[in-house]
C-alpha cells in the first residue's frame, strides 16, 4: 500500500497523445494519454514554483505548489461555497413557486425578484456541482505554464 508522505504531495503529468470525437448525431470523444506520477514536496510558507518533466516529449512544465495548510484551507472555502450554494438554490426555488404559482389580480405583475430568483436557480444548479467536485479534489498544485506548440499537458492530482 502506497501510504502519503507527510509534506508531498503526488501529481501525475499527463502527455495527451491523442483526442477524437467521432460519430454525427451521437458524439463521444475519446482521449488517451501517458502519464508519469511525480511527488513533490510542499513547501514550508507561501508558495513554491517546481519543474516537471513530460516523460513522452520531454518538455518542461512549471507547477505551483502552495503549502498543506493553505491547500486545505481553500478546499473548506470551495465546500462552504458549495453549500451556501445549495442553500440559495432551495430558497430562491421556493420562492419561485410560491410566486409563480400565485393568482394575480387583473394588471397586476409578478415582483422584481422573480425572474432574479428564477435565474439564481440556474445559476446555483450549474455552480454548486462544479465547487463541489473542486473542493474534493483540490490538491494545492496548479500547472502555470505548458510549451508553447499545442498545450498537450495537464497536471492532475493523483487517486490514493
Amino acid at each position: 500500500m502506497n501510504r502519503p508522505i507527510p509534506g508531498t504531495v503526488e501529481v501525475a503529468v499527463r502527455h495527451i497523445l491523442s483526442d477524437k470525437v467521432t460519430g454525427f448525431l451521437v458524439r463521444t470523444r475519446s482521449i488517451t494519454w501517458k502519464d508519469s506520477v511525480f511527488r513533490v514536496r510542499r513547501p514550508q510558507s507561501g508558495k513554491q514554483t517546481v519543474e516537471l518533466t513530460c516523460p513522452v516529449c520531454d518538455a518542461s512544465l512549471l507547477a505551483e505548489v502552495r503549502t498543506e495548510a493553505r491547500a486545505r484551507r481553500t478546499r473548506v472555502v470551495f465546500g462552504v461555497l458549495a453549500a451556501l450554494c445549495v442553500i440559495a438554490f432551495f430558497a430562491a426555488l421556493a420562492y419561485a413557486v410560491h410566486e409563480g404559482g400565485r393568482t394575480l389580480p387583473e394588471g397586476q405583475s409578478l415582483p422584481v425578484l422573480f425572474p432574479v430568483s428564477v435565474v439564481s436557480v440556474f445559476v446555483t444548479f450549474a455552480v454548486t456541482p462544479a465547487l463541489a467536485i473542486r473542493s474534493r479534489v483540490y490538491n494545492g498544485v496548479s500547472l502555470l505554464d505548458a510549451p508553447k506548440p499545442r498545450r498537450r499537458h495537464a497536471i492532475r492530482p493523483v487517486k490514493g
